[in-house]
């Protein structure tokens, strides 16, 4: 049993043999699909997405970052110059590609999942985790950025609040659903890993 060292230098026997168990373990319910994050913007589907993706031994794979490299342009230049309407369907398209490759973690757009289309591409190739975030983390973390294009407005918070009304019921038909609170971003990794492993989910991509 070989050892592993942590992020401190120290060396921890039979930790990667561990891991990696639980990896197979986890990867064998899933039955070759895919884990697709969803949830609103800042709700953190990106980050936790690489760190379950290196945890899994998955290919790690962003949608808003495929869609601007088919573009060639970014996602507030195709809202700006073709509007929503036309991002959804090339939005849609990519998720059906990327979810179609072979099993992976996949981090989608915020709006993605609320399109009837995408939803069922993502349903019919992976098993979906909605990030639930409350209005006042999603804020904090959304004014970091300017890349959203959605709260161009001249009142965000209101965009959002919104945007949660409307969102927040068809995310919840999302196969599981993991808090993304603030704190450790491993945590939030070990929530969406026991949800994958504890629910009916598991068994049922399986099926």
């Amino acid at each position: 049993m070989r050892g592993v060292q942590d992020g401190f230098g120290r060396q921890h026997d039979g930790l990667v043999s561990e891991r990696d168990a639980r990896a197979e373990a986890l990867l064998a319910r899933l039955a070759g699909r895919s884990i697709a994050l969803v949830g609103m913007m800042g709700a953190g589907k990106t980050v936790i997405g690489r760190r379950l993706a290196a945890r899994l031994g998955l290919d790690f794979v962003d949608t808003d970052h495929e869609i601007e490299l088919a573009a060639a342009m970014t996602i507030p230049e195709i809202f700006a110059l073709h509007g929503e309407s036309y991002f959804r369907d090339r939005e849609c398209r990519v998720v059906a590609r990327v979810i179609g490759a072979g099993s992976r973690v996949v981090a989608t757009g915020g709006g993605a999942f609320i399109h009837a289309a995408t939803r069922a591409a993502v349903r019919s190739g992976a098993v979906s985790v909605w990030l639930k975030a409350d209005f006042e983390v999603l804020m904090r973390r959304v004014r970091k950025r300017s890349n959203r294009p959605i709260l161009y407005t001249a009142d965000p918070e209101g965009t959002m609040k919104r945007l949660i009304e409307v969102r927040y019921p068809v995310y919840a038909q999302a196969d599981a659903t993991v808090i993304s609170r603030d704190g450790t971003q491993d945590q939030v990794v070990e929530d969406v890993l026991a949800a994958l492993e504890s629910g009916p989910l598991g068994d049922g991509a399986a099926a």
